[in-house]
């Protein structure tokens, strides 16, 4: 099953690392999110990836064109003019890396993929949000659902403790970031059959988030899945520094492949 990635966005709220990269290049411990992204499908099996660039694509190319002695040792003689791998370090990785337009919306970015998707499922995510979700678990649901896409559900926490004040003015109840029943939304990691193509319409302005989810909500083809555990985006520089905190204390809920 292929592995679609959005990772062509211009990333504007995180200004002072997307001025010189794309967002899914912005790093957490010296590695590019994207990868952490990757290596979490991969921990589940999902080795096949479509990369959706627009945004100073090259960057993202010269990367995995450049993994192989990025990661590895190796010793340059500069004498016989020649390059001596002594050790790799490799991934179990098919990437295929699409460039789909810079200003091009992400339902329009999708679409531009279906050569490349067929007539089969495919899971699709964002390249800026990390997540300990369990995409077994994902795929498990949508199958039960039999429905045209299962879109992860997720509870955003607030930036600011939530107060319960009485007439008095005394504070009876304060609780830390609290993650309301209510406050469900779409978590970014989606199991698709090949038919939601058919939702997208041809053009470079077509919003995934917008138009065809919103049609296969009516449609009654929209599934959730629930997802309880850790989930992060990274939006904002704040975002950046609180998980490169948990990757360098050993912490981090997503790093499934470590534990």
């Amino acid at each position: 099953m292929k592995v679609l990635i959005l990772a062509g966005g211009l990333g504007t709220r995180l200004s002072e690392e997307t001025e010189l990269k794309p967002k899914p290049m912005v790093e957490i411990g010296g590695r590019p999110i994207l990868w952490h992204i990757m290596k979490l499908y991969s921990y589940y099996g999902f080795n096949d990836f479509i990369i959706l660039t627009g945004y100073k694509s090259h960057i993202i190319k010269d990367y995995f064109i450049n993994y192989y002695t990025r990661y590895s040792d190796v010793t340059v003689d500069m004498v016989s003019n020649s390059v001596e791998i002594h050790k790799t370090r490799q991934e179990p990785w098919r990437v295929t890396m699409l460039y789909t337009g810079e200003n091009t919306m992400t339902g329009s970015r999708i679409k531009k993929a279906s050569e490349h998707i067929g007539n089969e499922r495919f899971l699709l995510t964002y390249g800026d949000g990390i997540s300990d979700i369990n995409i077994l678990e994902t795929i498990k649901a949508h199958e039960n659902s039999k429905k045209l896409i299962t879109m992860s559900a997720v509870q955003l926490a607030g930036r600011f403790g939530a107060l319960v004040i009485k007439e008095n003015d005394m504070i009876t109840s304060f609780m830390e970031k609290p993650k309301g029943e209510e406050s469900w939304i779409n978590g970014g990691y989606f199991v698709c059959e090949p038919e939601v193509l058919n939702y997208i319409k041809d053009g470079d302005d077509i919003t995934f988030e917008k138009e065809p989810l919103e049609n296969l909500a009516k449609d009654n083809q929209l599934n959730a899945y629930k997802h309880l555990g850790f989930w992060q985006p990274m939006d904002t520089l704040r975002d950046k520094n609180e998980l490169t905190a948990l990757w360098q204390n050993d912490s981090a809920p997503w790093a499934l492949w470590q534990k």
